[in-house]
C-alpha cells in the first residue's frame, strides 16, 4: 500500500507542474486576462542596453553590430559593456566600437555575472535597462515593443519571448526548442493571470529605479528582477512580440553544466525572496510562484521516488515491471547520448529523453549544492554558436 501511495504523490507531482498547472493558467486567463495595448510610444525614453560578457571575442562584434542597427532612436540609446574580466580580445573589440558609442566597464577580477551587473548601476543612464546576451540575436523591433510594455505603469519588468532557433552547428539539441517552446506559451497564460514569475535572461528590460537596487552576488538577477518588481507592487510580463533568437546549445554536457549553475542561483534566489509564497499577502501570484518554480524543481524528487516505488511492486505486478523497463528503456537512450561525442547530431530518439534526462538529474544536482551550502559555479556564458 506504502508503495502506491508514493508513487500517486509522486504522479500527480509531475502532472500537476506540467499539464494541471497550465490548464489552470489556462482556465484563469479567461477569466483574468489582462489588457495589452499594442500602440507604441511617440516619445521614445532613453534605455541602456547593458551586456555582460567573459571572452566572447569570437561573437562580440557580431553581437554589437546586430545591437547597433536595433529601431531605436541612437541618441536616446547607451551601450554598455560589461566585462567579467575577460582574458582574450574582448576588450580590444569592444573599444574599437567607441567611435560608434559603445562603452566599456572591465571588472579588475572574475566576480560573475550579476557582480558585475551590480558594478554597472551607476554607469547606466538610462530610465529603462535592457539586459541581454553577447549569443543571442535580438529581433530589429524587439526593444521597442518591451519598451512599449512600460506605458502600463503596473509594469516593472518586461520580458523577450525566446525563439529556439537552429545555428551553424549542425547538432543543436531538438529536445531544448521543445523545452523553450513550452516555457513561453506558460510565460504567456501567466501574464495574462498576473505576470511572469521569472524574466528571460537572454532579454528582457526593467525600470532603472527596480534595476538600481543591489542584488546579492550569488543570486540570478534576471530571476531576481520578476520578484523585485512584484516586492515594489508591480508585475513582470512576458512580451510576445519582443523577439529574441536563442541558438540551441550544441553539447549535452554544457546544457548540463549552465542548469546546474542557474538552478542553483534560482533555489538560492527563492530563499532569498521567500516571503513571497505566502499566498496571505501575494495570493495568486504566490500560487503561480510555487506552481512554476517549486513545483518544477521537486519534480526530479518525485521521479526518484516514483522509481524506488515502482522497483517495490516490481516484485508482484506485472505493470509495474513494464513500467520500470520502460523508465529503464529511457535512461539508457538517455545514457547512449551522453557518451556521444561532443558536437555529434543527436537523433529525436536520443535528444528528447537526452534532455529531459541531463535537465532532471541537474536539477538534483543543484538541490545538493544548495542544501550544502554551496554557491552555484562561477559564470561561464553558454558558447552557443553563430546563427544561420
Amino acid at each position: 500500500m506504502a508503495p502506491m501511495l508514493v508513487l500517486a504523490v509522486a504522479a500527480g507531482i509531475c502532472l500537476y507542474t506540467y499539464l494541471g498547472y497550465p490548464v489552470i493558467l489556462r482556465v484563469l486567463s479567461l477569466v483574468r486576462r489582462t489588457q495589452r495595448s499594442r500602440v507604441l510610444p511617440s516619445a521614445w525614453p532613453r534605455i541602456s542596453i547593458q551586456l555582460p560578457v567573459f571572452n566572447e571575442a569570437e561573437v562580440i562584434a557580431a553581437t554589437l553590430e546586430q545591437i547597433l542597427t536595433l529601431d531605436y532612436p541612437p541618441d536616446r540609446r547607451q551601450i554598455l559593456v560589461v566585462s567579467d574580466a575577460s582574458s582574450d580580445r574582448t576588450h580590444e573589440i569592444v573599444r574599437s566600437f567607441a567611435g560608434r558609442g559603445v562603452e566599456l566597464l572591465c571588472q579588475p577580477r572574475r566576480q560573475g555575472k550579476t557582480a558585475a551587473e551590480n558594478a554597472a548601476r551607476q554607469h547606466l543612464t538610462g530610465e529603462i535597462i535592457i539586459n541581454t546576451d553577447a549569443s543571442v540575436r535580438i529581433h530589429r523591433d524587439a526593444v521597442k515593443h518591451l519598451v512599449a510594455a512600460f506605458r502600463d505603469p503596473t509594469v516593472g519588468v518586461a520580458s523577450a519571448r525566446d525563439v529556439s532557433v537552429a545555428h551553424l552547428d549542425a547538432a543543436a539539441n531538438a529536445g531544448e526548442s521543445t523545452y523553450v517552446g513550452y516555457e513561453m506559451w506558460v510565460r504567456d497564460m501567466e501574464t495574462a493571470v498576473d505576470g511572469i514569475v521569472g524574466a528571460s535572461g537572454c532579454l528582457y528590460a526593467i525600470h532603472a529605479d527596480l534595476h538600481v537596487l543591489p542584488v546579492p552576488a550569488a543570486l540570478s538577477r534576471d530571476f531576481s528582477a520578476a520578484l523585485t518588481a512584484r516586492t515594489h507592487g508591480r508585475r513582470a510580463v512576458s512580451v510576445p512580440d519582443a523577439l529574441c533568437y536563442v541558438p540551441r546549445s550544441s553539447s549535452l554536457h554544457q546544457e548540463y553544466r549552465r542548469k546546474v549553475r542557474t538552478i542553483t542561483r534560482g533555489l538560492a534566489t527563492l530563499a532569498h525572496n521567500r516571503g513571497l509564497l505566502n499566498p496571505l499577502r501575494h495570493g495568486v501570484f504566490a500560487w503561480m510562484l510555487f506552481s512554476h518554480k517549486v513545483c518544477r524543481w521537486l519534480v526530479p524528487w518525485a521521479l526518484v521516488a516514483s522509481f524506488a516505488a515502482m522497483g517495490a511492486l516490481a516484485v508482484t505486478a506485472v505493470w509495474a515491471r513494464i513500467a520500470l523497463a520502460a523508465a529503464l528503456a529511457l535512461g539508457a537512450l538517455a545514457g547512449i547520448a551522453w557518451v556521444r561525442p561532443p558536437g555529434e547530431r543527436l537523433p529525436r530518439l536520443l535528444s528528447l529523453p537526452a534532455y529531459v534526462a541531463a535537465g532532471n538529474v541537474a536539477v538534483l544536482h543543484a538541490w545538493l549544492r544548495f542544501l550544502a551550502g554551496r554557491s552555484a559555479p562561477v559564470w561561464e556564458p553558454t558558447r552557443r554558436g553563430a546563427l544561420n
